[in-house]
Formats: structure tokens, C-alpha cells, sequence
């Protein structure tokens, strides 16, 4: 699968699009899509009054026609809807549309039934409608490479990875989290599920270890840890919601015989290559590498445009997204 690097240049008239759900933490992502020439948003949905009132007043969605999900999804010429909707109530919201033979964006975690997501990857696929995650470091630039530094063998062979993804929760929002059993695992740990998953394919095991940390009455899984078990690999994902500056630890580590490779921070990389034989541009020992402003799922709106208008193949396809499905599911402890 070739992956989306460059921005789109299309002369062809925008997609249109709307969204459904402001509930989601990463809601606001449909000004990415307000900024595209790629894209005309031609509207957004949200049952909730609190949450309405709320969004009404964000930069995001200033500006944007509020309409009901009838309306939205009789639109004339709509072709994609963002489902930005809590994970409670995605799964319901994205079969809907891909019954109303619309393209979706379904942001992170995919619910907590497998059976429909399942069930929704299937219609799609009978379809010929793209079901896109909305993991956000799959077009993150240090990730890039590490995958171009893995097709090219320059780490050998991989016998550990390890991740960490982890922030501190404001009280409101670890109610609100505390709503899944999954906890940390499921709210964050999933995006490194997702990047581990495509690294290194299916688990032979995997081992999840939930604490609660904190002395908070909400129950909440906030001190999580995950064992993704390989032939000759071992993976570890720790998430939690207690961690001071945690935004500035989120890193990947990827080990092989021949080198390691070290990511940090995740959301604006810089990386560390270190290795015993020198490749290429790199040389022996230590090799530091940084990269402009990453923006978030600027590249992840652009393939999605490529992909609805029949120019390239989906970079990343239902079997992958199927398996960190089901995988994360493990890592929470809930199969």
C-alpha cells in the first residue's frame, strides 16, 4: 500500500461532506476539512443541546449550517459524513450512513462491539464505500519513516517495540471515560494499538493489566498496561491518565538487531536512529532527525478525497483496521 505524502491538487469540484457528533475529543478536526479545497462541509449535526451550545461558540464550527440527521443525510450530493460522536454511540451512527451509501470517517475507538463493527466493514465493503479510522498518527512524519527504515530492513530484526501515550484527565472527562471499562487503553492506548498493529501484524497473545491509580471516586482505568506477545517479538502500550506533562513523553521505541529507532514526542516528533552499520544517509551511532509542524489528519482528509474519487487504493484497508479492532479489545481486557 503506498502511502499519501504529498497534498492534493485536484481541479475536480469538492466533495461534499457533514458531520455527526460534536461529543468526540478530536470533533474539531472538521476545520481541516473547511480548509480543504478538496471538501465543502455542507453541515453538522448534534442532538445534545449542552453539547450544541457548547460547539456553537468553537472556532471549528463558526459558521457551519447546524441541521438535524434527517436533513444532513438527505442532502442533495452528500458523499461523506464525519462520525465524531461518542464511542458509545458510533458504531449505530456510521451504520446508518453507510446504509444511507455514504462514506464515513469514524473516529477512534471503533465502539465496544466487534460483531457491528464487523458488520459495518462488511456493508461497506458490498458497497464500495470507505470506512476511514481516525487513528491520528498514521501520516505522522517520524512514523513515516520508521516505516520506510522497517520495508528496508535498516533495524534488522525487530524483537521490541514499546509505546506510551498518556496525559492527565480533568475530573469531567474521566466521568466521562469511566463510562468504558476499557479506560485508558481504550480512550488513548488505542492510537499506539493501531501503529504496533500495523508494524507488526496479529498477536500471538495479548496480556492487558488495569489499575485504578487514582483516589478519585469515578472508577475510572486511568494506569494501564498491555503485552502484545510475537514469535520473536514482545510489544508493551502504557496509558494513563495521571501522567504530569504526559503530551511530553508520548513516544515510540522500535529495537532490532541492527539498530533502535525512538520517536518523542508523538505529536511533534523527533527521532533518534541509532545504529550499528551505517545506511544510506545515516551513519554509525547516533542519528537525530526532526520534522516541520505536524498537523493532524490533514493527510488522513486528503487520502480520504483520493480514495472517494477512485485516484488511489485506501492505505490502510478493513482487515487492518479489523484486527486493531479486535486487538484493542484484548488490550482492554474485554475479550
Amino acid at each position: 500500500m503506498t502511502i499519501s505524502r504529498t497534498s492534493s491538487a485536484s481541479t475536480k469540484d469538492p466533495i461534499r461532506v457533514g458531520q455527526i457528533g460534536v461529543g468526540h475529543g478530536h470533533a474539531s478536526k472538521l476545520s481541516v476539512y473547511r480548509q480543504s479545497s478538496d471538501y465543502e462541509v455542507v453541515g453538522i449535526v448534534e442532538a445534545d443541546p449542552a453539547l450544541r451550545a457548547k460547539a456553537e461558540k468553537a472556532p471549528a464550527f463558526q459558521g457551519v449550517p447546524w441541521m438535524s440527521e434527517e436533513q444532513l443525510l438527505q442532502t442533495p450530493g452528500l458523499q461523506a459524513v464525519l462520525v465524531e460522536t461518542s464511542p458509545a454511540e458510533c458504531l449505530d451512527v456510521a451504520e446508518l450512513c453507510i446504509d444511507a451509501g455514504l462514506h464515513v470517517h469514524l473516529d477512534k475507538p471503533a465502539g465496544e462491539s466487534i460483531e457491528q463493527y464487523e458488520r459495518i466493514l462488511k456493508q461497506a465493503a458490498t458497497k464500495r464505500l470507505m470506512v476511514q479510522m481516525g487513528y491520528m498518527f498514521r501520516y505522522n512524519p517520524g512514523f513515516l519513516l520508521l516505516e520506510d527504515l522497517l520495508r528496508e530492513e535498516v533495524l534488522g530484526e525487530i524483537f521490541e517495540v514499546h509505546g506510551v501515550m498518556s496525559k492527565v484527565v480533568d475530573p469531567e472527562n474521566r466521568t466521562r471515560h469511566a463510562r468504558f471499562p476499557g479506560g485508558m487503553m481504550f480512550e488513548l492506548g488505542c492510537h499506539l494499538v493501531d501503529l504496533v498493529v500495523r508494524i507488526l501484524g496479529a498477536p500471538t497473545q495479548v496480556s492487558s493489566f488495569s489499575q485504578t491509580s487514582s483516589r478519585a471516586q469515578d472508577k475510572l482505568a486511568d494506569n494501564m498496561l498491555s503485552v502484545l506477545t510475537y514469535p520473536h517479538t514482545i510489544a508493551t502500550i502504557k496509558s494513563s491518565a495521571l501522567e504530569v506533562e504526559g503530551f511530553a513523553r508520548r513516544h515510540l521505541v522500535v529495537c532490532g538487531s541492527r539498530g533502535t529507532f525512538h520517536m518523542q514526542p508523538l505529536d511533534q516528533p523527533t527521532v533518534n536512529l541509532t545504529l550499528t552499520h551505517a545506511v544510506g544517509e545515516y551513519r554509525v551511532g547516533e542519528n537525530k532527525r526532526s520534522f516541520p509542524p505536524f498537523e493532524r489528519y490533514v493527510a488522513d482528509a486528503m487520502q480520504m478525497a483520493h480514495v472517494i474519487r477512485g485516484e488511489s487504493e485506501v492505505d490502510y484497508d478493513a482487515s487492518h483496521d479489523r484486527l486493531v479492532q479486535r486487538t484493542l479489545l484484548q488490550a482492554c481486557g474485554l475479550r
